[in-house]
């Protein structure tokens, strides 16, 4: 049996993958979308039950298909799943769910691929559109394989029920653990831990939503060595509750701990306070196992090689939906088309071989 050839293999049915298969369609390449799954949606239905977006529905879809309804709304997590399998649909390119991907090599065809039921093709070029969702960061803790309670990432958390009248500690200071640690806080007892005081940035400002001064702006552009000179550390994006929270003693924060030992949590100023459980809202990494083949693909810490998503050790490989990888916007919704765009006719032109036409 042949092996199969295509031109561009998408790794990833997530808002990623179907944002670069829209692109490279445009660009009359045939894209092949692999997604793990059996459906198109990415990472959302894995996500807590409560997610809620946190910019509004007029700010967080792909091109030629709004969310529709009332723009000014925060869409829930399992209307993005359902909105973005509508998305696949209306497509009209080759999306084949339950073939995850576990090894792309270099190949004279451009890589090899082979998926997890065997199935093997051939591809021009890749877009890696994995997202981040299937690593989680875990960092251990000092004196975490003696802790007699429960250590587990916000990656495996879905409703605060399993943890009403337990000691929390959330680890982390991003949206993800202010929001988990506010929803805990109505059935436990919460502190979270975190390396520096929270930087609460109001939702609403001037009656907009902060998404509307993002896009007017232009900040939504601006490259991240520029970000890097802006923002004044993690930001908590706050619809005006968080930080009332706070400050009324529902939950709260101190500096981060030292170590776990037996039940309890060592805080810096050498208190112990027995604790049930420790959550992880710690963030994630670039999910490209598949990749480890590709010699000097990724780095020393697993990350991709790349500038702006296009790998700088591979012609023919690009990567979409990484966070910062070109913007502040670049790994949501109303950004990931906007790289799509970048890094899609590079990749066309390679497939379509534009140097050899060109005489080079």
């Amino acid at each position: 049996m042949a092996t199969e050839h295509v031109d561009v293999a998408i790794i990833g049915g997530g808002q990623s993958g179907l944002a670069a298969a829209r692109a490279a369609k445009a660009l009359g390449t045939e894209p092949v979308v692999l997604e793990g799954s059996g459906r198109t949606t990415g990472s959302w239905p894995r996500y807590y039950d409560s997610l809620t977006l946190f910019s509004p529905a007029r700010f967080s879809a792909l091109p030629d298909l709004p969310l529709g309804g009332d723009g000014n709304r925060y869409p829930h997590r399992d209307e993005i799943a359902d909105y973005l399998v509508r998305y696949a649909e209306r497509l009209q390119v080759d999306i084949r769910t339950r073939a995850r991907v576990e090894v792309v090599e270099a190949d004279e065809a451009g890589f090899a691929i082979r998926t997890a039921d065997g199935h093997r093709m051939t591809a021009a070029g890749i877009v890696a559109a994995t997202g981040a969702f299937g690593n989680p960061a875990r960092p251990e803790l000092l004196g975490q394989e003696g802790f007699a309670g429960e250590v587990l990432h916000v990656a495996d958390y879905h409703d605060p029920q399993p943890y009403a009248g337990k000691r929390i500690v959330v680890v982390g200071g991003g949206n993800s653990a202010v929001q988990v640690g506010h929803e805990l806080a109505r059935v436990a007892t919460v502190t979270l831990a975190t390396h520096a005081p929270l930087h609460f940035l109001p939702q609403v400002r001037g009656g907009k939503d902060l998404h509307h001064w993002l896009t007017t702006t232009g900040f939504d552009h601006l490259p991240p060595a520029w970000l890097a000179h802006v923002l004044p550390g993690t930001l908590v994006l706050d619809p005006g509750d968080y930080q009332n929270a706070l400050h009324s003693g529902r939950w709260h924060r101190r500096p981060m701990l030292t170590r776990l030992e037996g039940e309890s949590v060592i805080w810096d100023d050498g208190t112990r306070e027995s604790v049930d459980v420790v959550l992880l809202a710690t963030g994630y990494r670039p999910d490209l196992p598949y990749l480890r083949t590709l010699d000097g693909a990724l780095g020393d810490g697993g990350g991709p090689v790349h500038s702006g998503g296009l790998s700088l050790t591979h012609p023919g490989l690009v990567y979409l939906g990484l966070e910062f990888q070109r913007s502040f916007a670049s790994n949501t919704l109303r950004g990931v088309s906007r790289d799509a765009d970048h890094v899609i006719p590079p990749l066309a032109a390679h497939v379509h071989r534009a140097p050899g036409a060109a005489g080079l």
